[in-house]
């Protein structure tokens, strides 16, 4: 049974159709990675989803929740009691420079949540260990690599028990040999059950976690489906060459 539902979802920047009729339901348990080029709708979907972007046309539907687009000023109660029950990792870290690693997965537990600060430091600690990050709880940001910062932020988000968690690109601003220790992460993360839509260029990765993939051109789903039929069986000419570009990228430029 879908828990999120989008219907004929329309967002526009200016001239600049981005996304152009989405309809897209996501059930419980479902790992869906979003994939297409650059410039195609992927973080303006997920960021469509919890109305940091806000559409011009269309409706959300999450589990009791209706918000009819565009927004109304009456719907502000449903837009944060959604943004409460749906959890975001972005490219970013976002974390606070003059709190500790504690601190800053605490924050949104007292400050959203209204946690005793004794509650949210027992949540905070379990998703920091989760993460593999409870022996770094005392330090600061700066004290900490980029991929660390990554895997506080993302127990930032599951310290919040989110029904869904969206990733936008958690590796893009990472160098590449930070990359695995987050992948990683995701994927222990994703094996507990969470229901999660994942952007990303790691193809690979994305293969391998997801239950379902959705291939975004246009600001329009052209593919939807399993891993394998998506990636090796897609239907469209489009997504065929997006992803023999993808397979040429990898191949060694010569031999020895």
């Amino acid at each position: 049974m879908a828990i999120l539902e989008l219907k004929d979802i329309h967002k526009s920047f200016r001239d600049n159709v981005v996304l152009d009729g989405i309809d897209l339901s996501v059930n419980k348990g479902d790992i869906i990675g979003i994939v297409g080029p650059s410039g195609t709708g992927k973080s303006t979907l997920l960021r469509s989803i919890n109305l940091l972007e806000r559409p011009e046309q269309g409706e959300i539907q999450f589990e009791d929740i209706t918000i009819p687009l565009p927004l109304k000023s009456k719907d502000r109660k449903k837009v944060t009691e959604l943004r409460k029950r749906i959890g975001m990792v972005f490219q970013r870290f976002y974390l606070f420079e003059h709190k500790t690693a504690l601190q800053n997965v605490m924050e949104g537990l007292i400050t959203v949540q209204k946690k005793s600060r004794q509650e949210a430091e027992k949540l905070a600690l379990e998703a920091l260990e989760n993460v593999g990050l409870k022996a770094w709880q005392n330090h600061y940001p700066r004290h900490m690599s980029g991929g660390q910062q990554q895997r506080v932020a993302i127990a930032r988000t599951l310290a919040m028990r989110p029904d869904i968690v969206l990733l936008d690109e958690p590796t893009s601003a990472l160098d590449p040999e930070l990359v695995t220790e987050v992948l990683t992460t995701i994927k222990q993360i994703a094996e507990q059950g969470y229901t999660m839509l994942l952007v990303s260029h790691e193809m690979d990765f994305v293969s391998k976690i997801s239950t379902r993939v959705i291939f975004l051109d246009g600001g329009k789903i052209i593919e939807d489906g399993s891993p394998s039929e998506v990636f090796r069986h897609p239907k469209s000419d489009r997504a065929k060459e997006f992803f023999e570009k993808m397979n040429k990228l990898k191949e060694p430029d010569y031999f020895i």
